[in-house]
Formats: C-alpha cells, sequence, structure tokens
C-alpha cells in the first residue's frame, strides 16, 4: 500500500494486493480543488462516494463536457470507461472517494487537459 498526501487529498493507493487492477481510496479536505482532466486508454475507473458528495466531470472530445454527482445518500457505483476524460469536485469537506482501476497504475495510460478545456463549469448552483 502507497500513501500519497497534497493539499488537495490524502490517497491510499493500491490498497489491497490484487493481481489486476488496484482499489484506491481519497479522502478530499477541500471544496476549493477540481481535481481534472485525465483518460485513460485502456484502464477503466469504477467510482463510488463513502461519504459526501461529488460534481464528476466526464467529457470526450466529440459530446464535450457533461456533469454527474455522487454523494453518500444516493449510494451508486460510477463506470469510467476507457477514453473519457474524468476528475471531480469534493462539495463537502471530508469527502470519501473509494475507486476500483482495472489496471495498476501505469503513467503511459494517463492522457491529461488543462482545467478549462472543455469549457466546463465547475461551480455550484445555491438553492
Amino acid at each position: 500500500m502507497n500513501y500519497h498526501e497534497d493539499d488537495r487529498a490524502q490517497r491510499l493507493l493500491n490498497v489491497f494486493p490484487l493481481e489486476k487492477g488496484q482499489i484506491n481510496i481519497s479522502y478530499i479536505n477541500s471544496t476549493k480543488h477540481i481535481v481534472a482532466w485525465h483518460k485513460h486508454e485502456k484502464q477503466t475507473d469504477h467510482w463510488i462516494c463513502l461519504k459526501g458528495s461529488l460534481k464528476v466531470g466526464w467529457a470526450t472530445e466529440e459530446e464535450g463536457c457533461n456533469f454527474k454527482y455522487l454523494s453518500d445518500k444516493n449510494l451508486q457505483v460510477l463506470k469510467i470507461p476507457p477514453g473519457v476524460y474524468h476528475g471531480y469536485k469534493a462539495l463537502e469537506p471530508g469527502t470519501i472517494l473509494a475507486y476500483y482501476a482495472t489496471h495498476k497504475y501505469d503513467p503511459t495510460d494517463e492522457h491529461r487537459k488543462e482545467i478549462g478545456y472543455f469549457n466546463e463549469i465547475w461551480d455550484t448552483e445555491n438553492k
């Protein structure tokens, strides 16, 4: 198991010794950071928000950006297939994201774009 921390989150990586893929957990401290954009050519991610809530960006070059919401009040697994750029913004401090990646981390399989590339709006509406 590996541990990584920066100003965006604390992460436990490769939590269980799996032969294929890996399970990671992110404890997200800040609601001010946007963690985006990257996609994979081989890897599929499966995300679940165990605590708090997330605004998840989902984008392709052809269709642009859409947003999905994950929350501990409506537990669901979001499957992110290869070729889809993705990222997130926590909507509550202390949000916990757990995710299963079908492949071990491979930096050559990760392709990035800058925040704003898809003309997306990460703000949330006040109600």
